[in-house]
């Protein structure tokens, strides 16, 4: 099981694949690389499994659809921006 997942949303493939591409490269200049990784096939969702973090970047409807936030929704939800601020600190 993960520490942590991050749910993120693109509006069009194009953006999908942005993000995905952003994520892996500035992991991979931590010198953090996927253990798993799928959906690059149609970047509807890719999953992006780092061990303890895992990814997971939708399209919107394709997001809607399987809607993970209800499957674990018992977890507490953190604002990113909080996170990085305090990893500063």
């Amino acid at each position: 099981m993960s520490e942590f997942f991050v749910i993120a949303t693109g509006t069009s493939v194009n953006h999908v694949r942005a993000l995905v591409e952003r994520v892996k490269r500035g992991l991979r200049e931590k010198k953090i690389r996927p253990v798993h990784h799928e959906g690059e096939d149609t970047y509807n969702w890719v999953l992006l499994d780092y061990f303890d973090v895992v990814v997971h970047v939708f399209r919107k409807p394709v997001r809607r659809y399987y809607n993970l936030e209800k499957l674990w929704g018992d977890a507490p939800q953190l604002d990113p921006l909080e996170v990085e601020a305090e990893s500063v600190e």
